[in-house]
């Protein structure tokens, strides 16, 4: 297989009509474990906004079951891409997360914004540190997938291209990011997760590494104290060596799943995607195929 394997494939395929097949090849075979990574800041962007990281501390989740909480995100949204939007494990995987939605108050501003950072965020990531800078069949894919997952969670005013998104996540963030006790706790907490991933002897670096990740705006609103010059520059330039060093890989010739990984440790026997996530008392833990959440699965 050429280097430019996947990449030849994609050129072959319809943003329009098979963003599904484009997303799957740019998360399973071209930038697996980048948007392992991307994806993951993603979500640690979003508890730096009081009405998100508030709820996600009072629910106790992710302070107290801060794995199971992290393993039930990435395999519901893992769920719904490998096995497609409009199939019966991808609508199942869908539901699940409007079921979760719909048990709290949730803003469509908030969850709008939370969609915006799936689709600029590891944009960002690719272009700065991905062996090479994703294409535009890739973005307009990647944009046309959250569009498509936004409608069928109910999100409303969901932007039509990725200029659209960027601007909504950096203006809904400098709007409301503010520090707050509870998006900290929130933050330390997943920080302490991410961590532990890790050899022992790693956690001091990795914790550096991860606060170097982070800009001002972010770090500001945790309260996160500030690494050193050197520090961020070592962590980033990291990142791009790392990316010049996979161009001379081979293509994948299987996929990584994020269900596969060693950090996934919450169901080593399998798991259900109807069990994943969390079931309020007013909540069935079996919903029959029709229930739905907030959003609409039409």
């Amino acid at each position: 297989m050429r280097r430019d394997h996947w990449q030849r494939k994609i050129a072959e395929l319809d943003p329009e009509t098979e963003y599904e097949e484009i997303a799957r090849i740019a998360s399973y075979y071209e930038f697996p474990w980048d948007y392992q990574q991307a994806l993951s800041f993603a979500l640690f962007r979003t508890y730096a906004v009081p009405s998100i990281g508030r709820l996600l501390f009072d629910t106790g989740e992710f302070i107290e079951r801060t794995q199971k909480r992290h393993d039930d995100t990435a395999l519901v949204l893992e769920s719904v891409l490998v096995d497609g939007m409009e199939s019966h494990g991808g609508r199942a995987a869908v539901r699940r997360m409007n079921q979760m939605h719909g048990s709290y108050d949730i803003s469509n501003d908030d969850l709008r914004y939370v969609l915006a950072t799936f689709v600029v965020v590891p944009h960002r990531w690719l272009r700065d540190y991905g062996w090479r800078t994703p294409s535009e069949i890739e973005v307009a894919a990647n944009v046309r997938y959250y569009q498509r997952l936004g409608a069928l969670m109910g999100i409303k005013d969901v932007p039509s291209d990725l200029a659209g998104f960027e601007q909504l996540m950096d203006s809904y963030e400098a709007e409301h990011f503010t520090p707050d006790p509870k998006t900290r706790a929130v933050a330390d907490a997943t920080l302490e997760l991410l961590v532990s991933f890790y050899p022992r002897v790693l956690a001091k670096p990795v914790e550096v590494f991860s606060r170097a990740m982070m800009d001002d705006a972010l770090l500001a609103a945790f309260g996160f104290d500030k690494p050193s010059r050197p520090a961020v520059a070592l962590a980033r330039g990291g990142l791009r060596l790392r990316g010049r060093l996979v161009r001379f890989l081979p293509p994948r010739r299987r996929p990584r799943f994020a269900k596969d990984l060693k950090r996934i440790k919450t169901y080593p026997g399998g798991f259900m995607v109807e069990r994943l996530g969390t079931f309020p008392a007013t909540m069935p833990e079996m919903a029959d195929d029709s229930a739905v959440g907030t959003g609409s699965t039409a």
